[in-house]
């Protein structure tokens, strides 16, 4: 059984981006995407116009500066290896709590479509009316694993771009089924 990280969270972030659960390599460092092949970083700086440092601490840093919470779905599963289509026997994150804790949530990005469906199944479901306005973003993996769909890390980016609000199309509301990429 792997556990995930906890919670990356501040009182002011608007934005939260949930992944599925950390890869070998995280969990190994203790830090979210902590796969140096992981697109994630970079995609954020691209999006955001602003590097997002090299040492961890600088990255989380960054995160606070753009108010960005940071979590995963999944508080633990059983899975060999870090690919998210081995995962068996997931246990959910406790999203009430933690949405309690985000009282300015406009946004949830959700990295990939392990996460995109495991939210789906496990908190939307629970709190209907607590995500009644808040967007919700289906998005690309960063995983340095290859997709079903090859996209490079300009094209995860341009989409990866709505979580700033200024792009419309991978919005979904309340209640609608997600579909990730």
């Amino acid at each position: 059984m792997k556990h995930g990280l906890p919670p990356i969270v501040w009182p002011h972030a608007t934005i939260l981006i949930l992944g599925s659960l950390p890869g070998d390599e995280s969990l190994r460092k203790q830090q979210y995407y902590g796969n140096p092949r992981n697109q994630f970083w970079d995609v954020l700086g691209r999006v955001f116009g602003e590097p997002v440092g090299a040492e961890y601490a600088e990255k989380i840093a960054w995160l606070e500066r753009h108010g960005i919470a940071l979590w995963d779905v999944l508080a633990a599963a059983e899975r060999r290896g870090s690919l998210d289509s081995d995962i068996r026997n997931e246990q959910a994150n406790d999203f009430a709590q933690l949405f309690r804790r985000l009282p300015r949530l406009e946004t949830i990005a959700l990295n990939g479509s392990k996460a995109a469906l495991s939210f789906e199944r496990y908190a939307r479901a629970a709190l209907p009316r607590r995500l009644a306005h808040v967007r919700t973003l289906a998005l690309p993996s960063t995983s340095p694993v290859p997709a079903r769909v090859f996209l490079s890390v300009e094209a995860k980016a341009e989409r990866w771009a709505a979580i700033r609000g200024e792009q419309g199309s991978p919005m979904k509301g309340a209640g609608s089924r997600l579909s990730p990429g």
